[in-house]
């Protein structure tokens, strides 16, 4: 990916690929500019298939996972989903059922292999899920069955310490640790911090300011997520604040920061697997 020669890694991850038309093309035209090393499909979509299509161009330069999704519109409408706030009190009070998750974990790998014609490089979770009670054992069980000693890598959404707000104490209470301990014994590798954690302002310069100090304060390795559109979707309630990430991130003062503060863009296979 196109930034320094050395400097600190960082897995620049735009999420929700296939969601909507704005979404997808964000990806795709920041994917042109060399802006992102990874994206995360949501396979439940309906534009998937074709989605998939388009991004092949970027096969091998990308890394692209499966958004594992249990509380979108889509998997409510597949029949296994639930509200956030739903989801949530679920893993906290007893957990998800494991062999039920082991089906749908299932079934969403088979729709992203499907289109994909390959196995995901990584596995993350819409609105974190993949590391909730119930769904993150079965995602490593799925995980180590189905491929071996060619795992992809499981994102941790684990702020790293100074960022520990509310909503990143929240997010890490989820399950960050138990994943990460889980995944360790079962040798599957896995991210140690996440960024691009914010409360979706959309207030003019504010993704600027959050995205100079994420920049800042990366470790080597850090994933960067990111949720960009090309586009104002009036059904998605974040939408201004993704056509505010996208029109930074294409822009010229995004490349100067890689440039100022030394970070390289990679994908995670180079940092996370054996």
């Amino acid at each position: 990916m196109a930034t320094t020669e050395g400097g600190r890694r960082v897995v620049l991850c735009a999420d929700d690929y296939g969601m909507s038309a704005g979404v997808s093309e964000a990806v795709l035209r920041l994917a042109g500019q060399q802006r992102l090393s990874a994206t995360s499909a949501m396979v439940l979509s309906p534009r998937w298939h074709e989605d998939a299509r388009r991004l092949a161009e970027w096969r091998g330069v990308l890394d692209v996972g499966l958004h594992l999704d249990w509380t979108s519109d889509f998997a409510q409408a597949a029949g296994h989903g639930l509200r956030l706030g739903a989801a949530m009190r679920r893993a906290m009070f007893g957990g998800f059922d494991q062999a039920a998750a082991r089906v749908e974990i299932e079934r969403q790998l088979d729709a992203f292999e499907a289109a994909w014609q390959a196995p995901p490089d990584h596995i993350d979770g819409h609105q974190h899920i993949q590391q909730f009670a119930g769904i993150r054992q079965a995602l490593i069980q799925v995980a180590t069955r189905r491929y071996g000693a060619r795992l992809p890598w499981m994102r941790v959404s684990r702020p790293a310490a100074r960022r520990l707000d509310v909503k990143g104490k929240i997010i890490a209470a989820m399950g960050a640790d138990a994943l990460t301990s889980l995944a360790a014994r079962e040798g599957v590798p896995t991210s140690a911090v996440l960024s691009g954690i914010y409360g979706f302002e959309a207030e003019e310069d504010v993704y600027a300011r959050h995205v100079a100090r994420w920049l800042a304060e990366a470790p080597d390795g850090a994933v960067l997520m990111c949720h960009p559109s090309a586009q104002p979707d009036a059904g998605d309630e974040i939408s201004p604040a993704r056509v505010r990430e996208m029109a930074f991130l294409q822009g010229p003062a995004f490349a100067d920061l890689l440039r100022s503060e030394a970070v390289r863009l990679v994908r995670g296979s180079e940092l996370y697997q054996r």
